[in-house]
C-alpha cells in the first residue's frame, strides 16, 4: 500500500545519484491490505513465514519443474493454473529487507477468482477495460489476475513518479484513462481521492481498492474462459518520444514470449529464483517479473521501486539472502549500486548463485556495467552473468537475449562511417573517434529481425538503419489508435520498432532511437553519445544530468545540450557550460549551445527513460526555471 502525504509529492533523492530523480517520496504502510475476515473464499491475504502451507527458504520453495505449454496453454488463466500447483510465489519486501507478504500462486490463484466474480457483479462485461494502479504489492497481482479470470482488460497505470506534481500527474493519468475507455479503477485505498478526481464525469463501474471490492455481495457467477486471441492487458508505452500509447497484447502473444523467455532466452528450471525492483506498470516489470516467474513456477522476491532508489543494496541483499538466480535492471541501476559502496561493500554479500544479470529497459552502457562488476567480484559476482536483452512493450518484452554465460560483448566502431556511411566499421589505431556498443544476442526463436534503409530495402549484416522485427509475440494493435497502428505494422506482420542499429555473426546490436537522432551537416549523431561524454568526462556530471537535442533556429539546425546543475555562481555555471561545450567539439566534433537547468527538471517517462522530445519542448516554451540559464556558445567550426 502506498499513501500520500498533504496532498503533495515530494522527489527523493540525494542530488547526483543515477535514477535517484525518477521516484518520489511516497509512505509506505505499515502492513498490507486488510480484507474483510467473515468472507469465506479468502484466507488472511498476509501470509507470513510462519505458515506451513507456503515455505520462505530456497531450498523448499524451488520443488517445481517448469510448466508443459500445450495448446491449452495460451492464456494467462491457464497458466496461473499450473503454478497453483507448485509450493512457490510471490514475496513482497520493505525497503529495509523485510517480508511484508508472501503470496503462494495457489492462494493467488483462489483469491484472484473471488475477485473476478465481485467485478463481474459490478456490471463489467466481457472486454471491459480495467484501470489498475500498479503498486508493488500483492493486491496489484491479486486485482490483474481477477481481471484475467472475469475476461476483462487491466490496464496497468503508474504511480506518481516524475510526472511534476499532483495535479499534472493527475491530468496524465485521466488521458490514460479516456484513451482506452476505462469502466473501472482499481486502486491502493490512500490512492482512492486521487483517482476519484481524476476520473470526475466518467462513468466507472468501480473506482476503489482490493478491501472495498471485497466488500461488493457477489453471486456465483461462471467465469468465462479467455480465447488465445483474447486481450490480455494493455501495456502503456514509456512515452519517450510521444505521449504512451496503449498496447493490446493478446493472451497467445504474452504466451509466446513467455515460453521464448522461460524456454530459450533464460533457460529457467526448477531451480531457479527470480528478484526484482521494476515498476509493474512497466513491461519489464509486469512481464519479466510477474508473468515470466509465475508461467514458470518459479518464486520471485519484489521489493518497490521507490524503496530501490532510497536503498538499492537491498536489492543486492535480497539476491544474496534468497539465492536469486535471475535479476534484471536498466544500466543505470547497477551504477547507482555501485556508486553506493564506494566505500566498502556489505559484509556477507553473496551474488554467486546470480547467473542471469540482465540488463534492458534503455540501451546498455558497458561503463557502468564494469564498475559494477568490479565493485562486487568480492561478493562472488562474475561479469559473465551479464545478459544484455533487447526488447519492447510492443513485443509483449522479449525480443533477444545474449547467450548465457558470455557477459559483454562490445562493438568499438569508426562514429565516422556510423554517421557519415550508415556502416558499422570496426576500429583501428587509426580511428581518430570510436564509440563501443554492445551486442544483445540473436532475435528469439520464432522471430525474425531485419535492418532496413530509409527507402525500406533490407541491408546485409553490418549496414546500420531501422530496425524490423515479426513474430507471434507482437501486438495486436495500439488500442484505439488504427492510424498509429497502420504506421507501425506492416499488412505482412512486420514491425518498425522504431529503434536504429545492425546486424553482425546474427547479433542485434541498437545504436540509437530514429526519433531521437540529430542530423547535423549529413551526420547523423546519437543524442546518446553526446550526453555519456559530457556525463563522463565533466567533473560534477553524474548519469542522466545531460539531455541532448537538435533545433532549428533562424541559421539552420544546432545541437542544444541541456546540464542539471546546482551551482549558483554566475562564473562557476559559465566555466562548466564551457566544460561541457569542450568536451562535445574535441570528442564529436560539434558546436553546442549549454544551458543550464535547475536539478531534476529533466523530463522523464513513467519507466524512468529521459524524455528528450518533452525536454525540447520545455526548452522551446522557457517553461525551465527563469533565469536559470546559462548559455555557453562555441565559435562555429573552422
Amino acid at each position: 500500500m502506498i499513501a500520500a502525504s498533504g496532498g503533495s509529492i515530494r522527489k527523493k533523492g540525494r542530488p547526483g545519484h543515477p535514477g535517484d530523480r525518477l521516484f518520489l517520496r511516497l509512505r509506505t504502510a505499515s502492513t498490507p491490505a486488510k480484507i474483510a475476515p467473515n468472507l469465506p473464499c479468502l484466507r488472511p491475504l498476509a501470509v507470513m513465514p510462519d505458515d506451513p502451507n507456503f515455505m520462505t527458504t530456497p531450498a523448499q520453495a524451488l520443488g517445481a519443474s517448469l510448466p508443459d505449454y500445450g495448446a491449452e496453454g495460451d492464456n494467462l488463466v491457464h497458466a496461473l493454473h499450473r503454478a497453483a500447483t507448485a509450493a512457490t510465489g510471490f514475496y513482497f519486501y520493505s525497503g529495509r529487507g523485510e517480508l511484508t507478504e508472501a503470496l503462494p500462486y495457489s492462494r493467488l490463484l483462489e483469491q484472484s477468482r473471488c475477485l473476478a466474480g465481485r467485478l463481474l457483479s459490478t456490471g463489467l462485461k466481457h472486454g471491459d477495460r480495467v484501470g489498475l494502479l500498479a503498486d508493488t504489492d500483492g493486491d496489484f497481482v491479486r486485482a490483474f489476475f481477477a481481471c484475467q479470470m472475469a475476461g476483462l482488460v487491466p490496464a496497468p497505470l503508474p504511480l506518481p513518479v516524475a510526472l511534476g506534481g499532483k495535479q499534472t500527474y493527475l491530468e496524465h493519468i485521466r488521458r490514460m484513462l479516456e484513451s482506452i475507455g476505462a469502466t473501472a479503477v482499481i486502486t491502493p485505498d490512500s490512492f482512492e481521492s486521487w483517482m476519484s478526481e481524476a476520473s470526475t464525469d466518467m462513468e466507472l463501474a468501480f473506482l476503489g481498492g482490493v478491501s472495498k471490492l471485497m466488500r461488493i455481495e457477489a453471486p456465483e457467477i461462471e467465469l468465462p474462459a479467455p480465447s488465445g486471441d483474447d486481450l490480455a492487458y494493455l501495456q502503456f508505452s514509456s512515452g519517450s518520444t510521444r505521449f504512451p500509447h496503449a498496447i493490446a497484447v493478446t493472451h497467445r502473444a504474452v504466451m509466446a514470449n513467455l515460453r521464448a523467455i522461460g524456454q530459450h532466452g533464460l533457460k529457467v528450471t526448477e531451480r531457479d529464483r527470480f528478484a526484482a525492483w521494476l515498476p509493474f506498470y512497466h513491461d519489464m516489470g509486469l512481464v519479466g517479473f510477474v508473468l515470466t516467474p509465475m508461467a514458470c513456477g518459479v518464486s520471485v522476491d519484489l521489493m518497490a521501486t521507490r524503496d530501490f532508489a532510497r536503498r538499492p543494496l537491498t536489492w543486492l541483499q535480497l539476491i544474496s539472502s534468497h539465492g536469486a538466480t535471475i535479476s534484471y535492471s536498466p544500466s543505470f541501476g547497477y551504477e547507482l549500486c555501485a556508486r553506493r559502496v564506494e566505500n566498502g561493500v556489505p559484509n556477507g554479500l553473496d551474488l554467486s548463485r546470480w547467473r542471469a544479470a540482465g540488463i534492458g529497459g534503455d540501451m546498455v552502457r558497458p561503463g557502468p556495467l564494469r564498475r559494477f562488476a568490479e565493485a562486487f567480484a568480492g561478493s562472488g559476482f562474475r561479469a559473465q552473468a551479464f545478459v544484455p536483452s533487447y526488447g519492447m512493450a510492443e513485443a509483449a518484452l522479449a525480443l533477444s537475449f545474449t547467450p548465457l554465460d558470455r557477459g559483454l560483448r562490445l562493438d568499438a566502431l569508426d562514429c565516422d562511417a556510423l554517421e557519415s556511411r550508415h556502416q558499422a566499421v570496426t576500429a583501428s589505431a587509426r580511428t581518430s573517434r570510436q564509440r563501443e556498443f554492445v551486442r544483445c544476442g540473436p532475435i528469439l526463436p520464432e522471430h525474425a529481425v531485419e535492418v532496413r534503409d530509409e527507402q525500406g530495402q533490407v541491408l546485409p549484416e553490418g549496414g546500420v538503419g531501422l530496425i524490423f522485427v515479426s513474430g507471434p509475440s507482437l501486438m495486436k494493435a495500439y488500442f484505439n489508435e488504427p492510424e498509429a497502428t497502420a504506421r507501425t505494422i506492416s499488412d505482412d506482420g512486420w514491425l518498425d520498432t522504431g529503434d536504429i542499429g545492425y546486424l553482425v555473426d546474427g547479433e542485434i546490436v541498437i545504436t540509437g532511437r530514429a526519433k531521437d537522432l540529430i542530423i547535423v551537416n549529413g551526420r547523423n549523431i546519437r543524442p546518446q553519445d553526446l550526453e555519456w561524454s559530457a556525463e563522463g568526462e565533466v567533473d560534477g556530471l553524474r548519469s542522466g544530468d545531460v539531455a541532448a537535442f537538435a533545433v532549428d533556429d533562424a541559421e539552420g539546425e544546432s545541437v542544444v545540450v541541456l546540464v542539471e546543475s546546482r551551482l549558483a555562481d554566475p562564473a562557476a555555471r559559465e566555466a562548466l557550460c564551457n566544460a561541457v561545450a569542450g568536451v562535445l567539439r574535441t570528442r564529436h566534433g560539434v558546436e553546442t549551445r549549454v544551458v543550464i537547468v535547475p536539478p531534476r527538471s529533466l523530463p522523464q517517462t513513467s519507466s524512468g527513460k529521459l524524455s528528450r522530445a518533452k525536454a525540447k519542448a520545455l526548452f522551446l516554451s522557457a517553461q525551465f526555471e527563469a533565469g536559470s540559464n546559462v548559455v555557453a556558445e562555441s565559435a562555429s567550426a573552422g
